[in-house]
């Protein structure tokens, strides 16, 4: 089976593994290859390798000693890793249990299973577990090259949302002033500050605030970040003109907030607006609501229309850059 894998010279196959793992993109599944001088390591997720890597497509042996859920259970397994912590999303008892058991007994290195027992609630967006097996809420979880600390139970985070993550932090420049007004553990606001952003973050979730300066210090940006605990309107006044680009990842409620949005924007602002909307007019009602908040102080241009992902049927959850001009 052909797949994804990382080359490089042999001299530096130790030290390129440990990069990639610390990714958390190793393929497990497969064994890692030396041939006529070069060292084949299979990823996971080649778009998430940096491109000072060179990813090629190859037949890899698989590894015989490894043994996945799907290879125990009679149904097809469905579940998300989040450091050492399996998430699943079952409905039936018996499912879950099993599945939990597989994930236990698994070559998978996990050390809790967490099935989702609710819907996000409250204005701390955190939602209940049932644990399967385990005992451990926490986890560190790696991504693009940072690691973020966290507690499922306090907290919210989904690692589904990894590549818009990196799509929008990619954008960053260094110096630029960024600003998350929902800004959780800092999955957004750690890496604008990797790529030299002074970042201020702000969440209502005094939990997830703590967890952000625990995060910026954990990868090494702790003088570039500002950590808030607060509802953003009460915030903004101190902030006023500042921002050069804003995310704004609250999609049920976003609306709510764009007059703060606008508050906080310098003479040229980016706003990442995310959204939940019918698939019908995914993109209209937010755009729409943007330019009415901008009105009279904004020319309000739209820069990039992005589904990122279908959230429930007929409905997507989208993202707008727009780009906001002083008037």
């Amino acid at each position: 089976m052909s797949v994804p894998c990382v080359r490089v010279e042999r001299a530096a196959g130790e030290q390129t593994r440990a990069s990639l793992a610390e990714l958390d993109i190793v393929d497990d599944a497969h064994e890692i290859v030396v041939e006529d001088g070069w060292l084949y390591v299979p990823v996971t997720d080649p778009a998430a390798v940096p491109p000072a890597y060179d990813v090629v497509h190859r037949e890899m042996p698989e590894r015989e000693t490894q043994t996945m859920p799907a290879d125990v259970l009679d149904f097809s397994p469905s579940y998300e890793r989040l450091g050492d912590i399996a998430i699943v999303d079952e409905d039936d008892p018996d499912r879950a249990a099993a599945l939990a058991e597989a994930l236990m007994e698994s070559a998978i290195p996990v050390k809790s299973v967490l099935n989702r027992a609710s819907k996000i609630q409250g204005t701390e967006r955190v939602r209940d577990w049932e644990i399967l097996a385990g005992t451990e809420t926490e986890a560190v979880h790696r991504e693009y090259g940072c690691s973020f600390a966290l507690d499922l139970a306090d907290v919210y985070f989904s690692p589904r949302l990894a590549t818009e993550r990196h799509r929008v932090v990619e954008q960053v420049r260094e110096g630029e002033h960024f600003f998350d007004m929902f800004a959780g553990v800092g999955p957004f606001v750690v890496p604008a500050a990797k790529r030299g952003a002074t970042a201020v973050g702000v969440d209502i979730n005094d939990d997830a605030t703590e967890y952000l300066r625990e995060n910026a210090d954990r990868n090494d940006v702790s003088e570039r970040v500002t950590a808030i605990c607060g509802d953003v309107r009460d915030v903004a006044a101190d902030y006023e003109d500042w921002a050069e680009r804003i995310v704004m990842n609250l999609p049920h409620s976003a609306d709510e907030f764009l007059e703060t949005a606008v508050t906080l924007a310098g003479e040229e602002c980016v706003i990442h607006y995310y959204d939940i909307q019918h698939e019908d007019d995914p993109y209209g009602p937010g755009e729409r609501a943007i330019r009415e908040a901008a009105a009279g102080d904004y020319d309000v241009t739209v820069e990039t229309r992005h589904t990122v992902r279908s959230y429930a049927p007929h409905e997507l959850n989208v993202v707008l850059d727009v780009r906001l001009s002083r008037a």
